[in-house]
């Protein structure tokens, strides 16, 4: 072999070498990026949960507050009725 042979080949091989690191550097950029959005995705779901059960609250409050509402209704009316 000589010198230009062993050249090429130690060129070839550094740039494969360099092709690899590269290769792998953007698969691990592209892991964190992949894992960074299913972080965030996460934390969407839990704010979501969180608003539900706030949205669930304000429901059920309103509910109570309605059926408040109907009973002292109906009590007004059943004494109106009763001083006609």
């Amino acid at each position: 072999m000589n010198a230009d042979t062993v050249a090429a080949v130690g060129a070839g091989g550094v740039f494969l070498l360099l092709i690899v690191i590269v290769w792998q550097v953007a698969a691990t950029w592209r892991a964190r990026m992949l894992a960074a959005r299913e972080d965030e995705y996460r934390r969407l779901a839990e704010r979501y949960a969180r608003l539900l059960e706030d949205n669930t609250e304000l429901h059920r409050r309103t509910l109570d507050e309605l059926a408040q509402t109907r009973s002292s209704l109906t009590s007004m009316e059943k004494m109106m009725r009763e001083i006609e």
